[in-house]
């Protein structure tokens, strides 16, 4: 996590607003209730979209550093 990066509990929070939480988004994309939480601590595009989508936003706006 760089300091631009959305912090991890900001992330969770913004899930919790939309009324879902990590692990029922990774259920949803048929993959194991606690394999998002992976994005949370390193990058992971794949994760970062599913996440991104489901807050509305784009992952660069949670992620705006690029990969190096």
């Amino acid at each position: 996590m760089t300091a631009t990066d959305w912090h991890p509990a900001d992330i969770i929070a913004g899930l919790r607003k939309k009324g879902t939480s990590l692990a029922a988004v990774s259920r949803n994309a048929g993959l194991a209730s606690s394999t998002l939480a992976n994005a949370l601590t390193r990058r992971w595009p794949k994760g970062e979209r599913l996440i991104a989508e489901e807050l509305g936003v784009a992952p660069q706006q949670i992620w705006p550093v690029p990969l190096s």
